[in-house]
């Protein structure tokens, strides 16, 4: 499975972004889809995760904020995380993760930073 995330960037407190993880290879193996972030200094932390049926978690501080989701076009699939009402805090590298049976697929980061 190969994922690759883009849609980072520079935006404003209070701004949105969306961003997108195209995922090829045998993504009939992934049960679910996430999105991770690591901030400068600190470890990398869970952000939203979407199952194969569609069901979705998200951290505590991005609820009601962000949303994610999943298109299917096989052999391709998109997950996407939408995020508004974006805050300082929410700077950091997002990753994509793909989890299937025992096997743990990332993406490489794509850079948000909010800032005045």
């Amino acid at each position: 499975v190969q994922l690759q995330a883009s849609g980072g960037g520079l935006v404003q407190p209070g701004g949105s972004l969306r961003l997108s993880c195209a995922a090829s290879g045998s993504i009939f193996s992934i049960n679910t889809f996430g999105w991770y972030r690591q901030a400068p200094g600190k470890q990398r932390e869970l952000v939203a995760t979407i199952t194969r049926g569609g069901t979705t978690t998200y951290a505590d501080s991005v609820k009601d904020r962000f949303t994610i989701s999943r298109v299917n076009a096989y052999p391709k699939s998109t997950v996407y995380l939408q995020m508004n009402s974006l805050k300082v805090d929410d700077t950091a590298d997002y990753y994509c993760n793909a989890v299937g049976g025992a096997m743990i697929y990332w993406g490489k980061g794509t850079q948000v930073t909010v800032s005045s």
